[in-house]
C-alpha cells in the first residue's frame, strides 16, 4: 500500500482509540466496519503490520492480533509474501440502519438472490392452524384490552403463561422473572449490551449459532470456545444451546449441564442458556433447562434462559423471551425502554394461547421435522456419499463435513447452481470447521431432494472429477 493510500486508511480508521478495550480489538471493530461497509473492498491490500503500526503509534503486536481476529471471521486473508487483504466474498457486504454488522450468513435473508433455494435461514415457513387459532382467540381478547403495548419487559398475560412453563419443567418462576423480547436474537442484544463491555471474554461453544457470535463480536468482545477449564475463571458471559444445538442439533447430557451451572455458580459467570429449539428434541421429550441444576434453591440466580416460538411455531412470529433473576429483568426492561418501548402486543396474546397448546404444535412439529430430516439424510448417503455427518438428535439442522477445506469456494459454485448453504467457519468462534457446512431440513421433500440433487451437482463441478454425477443417478 502506497503511502497516500496508507493516509487514506488511517484518515478512514478516525478515532479508533477513543473507546473502552484493548487497542487491538478496537482497531479491529473499526476495520471489521469498513470492510462490511464496503468503504474497504474485496481484495483491497491492507498495510504491512509494522508500517500501520508505526503509522498508528502503537506496538506492532496490536495490528498482528487485530488481523489474526479478522482473519479467524474470514474477513481478511493472510498469506505470507503477499501481506494482508480483504476477503473476496461474492456477497454483497452491509450494515443495518443502527450499525450491527450482518453477518455473511444472514446476508441472502438482506438481499436474496433470484432462484435460488436457501438453505442459509433456518427457520419454519409452514406456520401450523394452531397459529391462526390463537390469533382468532387473540383478536377476540383484543378488543377488552387496554394495554397499548408501553411496558417494554412484556405483556402481563404473557410473562404470567411462561412463567408457569418454567414452574412447570421443574424451574421455579415468577412472572416478574420474565422478560418479552421480540424475538431471542433482541433477548441475545439486550443481555450482551447489559453484561458485556469491549475486552471482556465471552465463552461460546464450537459450533456454535452464528447470530450470537456477531452481537458479542459487535459489543467488542473477545469470543473464546467454552472448556473446562475456561468455565473456572471468572468471563463476563458463558453462551451455550444445550439442546438441539444449532448447528448440529446434538443434545448435551445431564452430566454435563449440572457441570455448567455449578460451574456458573462458583465462579459468578452469566451462563445464557438458548432454548429457541428445546422444544424440537426427536425423542418427543424436553430436558430440563440448565436452571433446574443450579444450586441451592434450583434457580440457578446465574443462568439465563432465552426462549422463543419461531422455530417451534414460525419464523414470522418474532416473539421470544429471558428467564432471569428478576433484579435482572428490570435492568433489561430499562434498557429495553431506551429503544422500544415495548412489544406489538397482538403477537403477544396469540402466544399466551400457543403456550397452552404446546404440546399439541410441538408433536406436530416434531414428527414433520424427524421425517424430513431422516430424507434428507438418505438423500445425502445417496448422492454425496464423501460427505459425512452425524444424524441429529433434535432441531431443524445437520452439521455436515466435506472431504475438502475449502468450503468457502464451494458454496461460490453452489450458489451458481442454485442452492445458497452456510460455511461452517461462520459458527466457530475462531473461525475453525472451514470443512463443515449447515443444511437445514425445513423443505418439504421433494424440495429438500432437489436441493440435494443441486449440491451433487455443483460438488461435481467443484471436485472437478465428475464422480458425484457419474456414479449416481441425479434427480431432475
Amino acid at each position: 500500500m502506497n503511502g497516500a493510500s496508507l493516509d487514506d486508511l488511517v484518515d478512514l480508521l478516525g478515532r479508533w482509540a477513543s473507546g473502552r478495550g484493548p487497542l487491538y480489538l478496537l482497531l479491529a471493530v473499526r476495520l471489521r466496519a469498513l470492510i462490511d461497509d464496503g468503504v474497504l473492498p474485496p481484495d483491497e491490500p491492507l498495510p504491512p503490520d509494522r508500517v500501520l503500526a508505526k503509522r498508528l503509534a502503537v506496538g506492532r503486536g496490536t495490528v498482528v492480533a487485530a488481523y489474526d481476529l479478522l482473519q479467524q471471521e474470514g474477513r481478511v486473508v493472510r498469506r505470507q509474501g503477499s501481506g494482508t487483504r480483504v476477503a473476496a466474498l461474492d456477497l454483497p457486504a452491509t450494515r443495518t440502519a443502527d450499525g450491527v454488522v450482518a453477518n455473511p450468513l444472514l446476508l441472502h435473508i438482506l438481499h436474496p438472490p433470484d432462484g435460488v433455494r436457501l438453505l442459509t435461514c433456518a427457520a419454519p415457513q409452514d406456520p401450523p392452524q394452531a397459529m391462526f387459532e390463537a390469533y382468532e382467540e387473540a383478536g377476540a381478547r383484543l378488543a377488552g384490552v387496554l394495554d397499548l403495548g408501553y411496558q417494554p419487559a412484556g405483556n402481563p398475560a404473557l410473562r404470567a403463561a411462561l412463567a408457569d412453563y418454567y414452574t412447570a419443567r421443574g424451574v421455579p418462576t415468577t412472572a416478574g422473572e420474565i422478560m418479552v423480547t421480540t424475538g431471542a436474537q433482541q433477548a441475545l442484544t439486550l443481555l450482551t449490551g447489559l453484561l458485556v463491555a469491549p475486552g471482556d471474554t465471552v465463552l461460546v461453544e464450537s459450533p456454535t449459532y452464528p447470530g450470537a457470535l456477531e452481537v458479542f463480536r459487535h459489543a467488542g468482545a473477545v469470543v473464546k470456545p467454552v472448556t473446562p477449564e475456561a468455565m473456572r475463571e471468572r468471563h463476563a458471559l458463558a453462551y451455550v444451546v444445550p439442546t438441539a444445538r444449532n448447528p448440529d442439533g446434538a443434545v448435551m447430557p445431564n452430566g454435563e449441564r449440572r457441570r455448567l451451572a455449578t460451574h456458573a455458580a462458583e465462579h459468578d459467570v452469566p451462563l445464557i442458556d438458548d432454548e429457541v429449539c428445546a422444544e424440537l428434541c426427536f425423542s418427543g421429550e424436553t430436558p430440563p433447562p440448565l436452571a433446574a441444576f443450579g444450586p441451592g434453591s434450583g434457580r440457578g440466580e446465574q443462568i439465563v434462559t432465552i426462549g422463543s416460538l419461531s422455530k417451534l411455531v414460525w419464523g414470522g412470529l418474532r416473539v421470544g423471551w429471558i428467564r432471569a433473576a428478576a433484579p435482572l429483568v428490570s435492568r433489561l426492561a430499562r434498557l429495553r425502554a431506551v429503544h422500544d418501548l415495548g412489544g406489538e402486543v397482538f403477537s403477544q396474546l396469540a402466544a399466551a394461547a400457543l403456550l397452552r397448546r404446546l404440546d399439541e404444535v410441538r408433536r406436530a412439529r416434531v414428527r414433520t421435522l424427524r421425517e424430513r430430516h431422516d430424507h434428507l439424510c438418505a438423500e445425502l448417503r445417496a448422492h454425496l456419499p464423501s460427505w459425512s455427518f452425524e444424524p441429529a438428535h433434535g432441531g431443524q439442522t445437520i452439521w455436515v463435513r466435506l472431504p475438502l477445506a475449502e468450503v468457502d469456494s464451494f458454496t461460490q459454485v453452489a450458489l451458481r447452481h442454485g442452492v445458497a448453504v452456510p460455511p461452517g467457519r461462520s459458527f466457530d468462534p475462531l473461525g475453525g470447521h472451514a470443512d463443515h457446512v449447515r443444511l437445514h431440513f425445513l423443505f418439504p421433500e421433494e424440495e429438500l431432494s432437489r436441493a440435494v440433487n443441486d449440491l451433487a451437482v455443483a460438488w461435481a463441478d467443484f471436485d472437478g472429477t465428475g464422480r458425484t454425477a457419474s456414479r449416481h443417478t441425479l434427480i431432475v
